[in-house]
């Protein structure tokens, strides 16, 4: 019987063509589950990220590359104290029911669905999607599903959120670079969401060559919103109860834009 149902069953079939093969079948599942057996794994072939191939044009040419979309390390998710990772998580919730509120389906990161904020797991809120569009390469489907909070409209991405609340920030900045790397005609609002004392780090990070010489440089494309200032934000549009009237680009009046063109030293150099 070896090989013969391997096919069959790599393409999750719905029903089988003979019904002795389903019972066949079942009971092998039913004898494992009965019976388990433990095998050796391969701790290297476990820490393997998958590569991604990607058509992309250099001048008029279209060539293909090979991409790799990092997930957020284990040093990052443990390194910063609680206090800091539950103010991320905080924020997530913030700027999720916002959306929620604003009548827009809302994302949130996979790897943070199971966070919870006021006794809720975030992915549990209102107006959660479970599945992002998917007009998109494999490349920028993970590039997407990995950002902490998206706002959606209808089937659309039309806001993007990085919160930066622990020592970090080139990550964000990192996986706001490769969205619009790998999809340079995309036209949303992208965000990176650090307390105020920041911005001066933020600045820094954004002018690095990487991101400051490209043909949009990020600066000029993610707003930086101050932590106090966007939570003061979102407190007065609650009180004034205008939420659900609000549009996607009305934070772009609170965020900080670091466009303004580089100053040259005294001989114009």
């Amino acid at each position: 019987m070896r090989g013969k149902f391997k096919g069959f069953l790599r393409g999750s079939p719905n029903r089988f063509r003979k019904e002795e093969d389903a019972e066949l079948i079942l009971s092998m599942l039913e004898d494992a589950s009965r019976k388990p057996v433990s095998r050796p794994v391969d701790e290297k072939a476990l820490r393997r990220k998958p590569f991604f191939a990607v058509r992309t044009k250099v001048g008029k040419k279209t060539v293909q590359t090979t991409l790799a979309i990092p997930e957020t390390s284990e040093d990052e998710l443990h390194s910063e104290d609680k206090q800091v990772l539950d103010k991320h998580t905080e924020i997530q919730y913030a700027l999720l029911t916002l959306g929620s509120d604003m009548g827009l389906n809302v994302w949130v990161a996979r790897n943070d669905r199971s966070k919870a904020h006021n006794g809720k797991a975030l992915g549990d809120l209102p107006q959660i999607v479970s599945q992002l569009p998917t007009q998109f390469n494999e490349a920028t489907q993970r590039t997407i599903e990995l950002i902490d909070v998206l706002w959606l409209k209808d089937n659309a991405i039309v806001a993007a959120f990085e919160v930066e609340c622990t020592t970090s920030i080139y990550s964000g900045l990192l996986r706001m670079s490769d969205l619009l790397a790998l999809q340079p005609n995309l036209d949303i609002r992208i965000f990176i969401v650090a307390p105020e004392e920041r911005a001066s780090k933020v600045e820094q990070e954004m002018r690095r060559p990487t991101f400051q010489l490209r043909e949009k440089p990020l600066a000029s494309v993610c707003g930086f919103l101050p932590l106090d200032k966007l939570e003061g934000t979102v407190e007065g549009v609650r009180k004034l109860g205008v939420v659900q009237s609000l549009k996607p680009d009305f934070l772009e009046k609170t965020a900080i834009y670091f466009k303004d063109e580089i100053r040259g030293s005294e001989d114009g150099i």
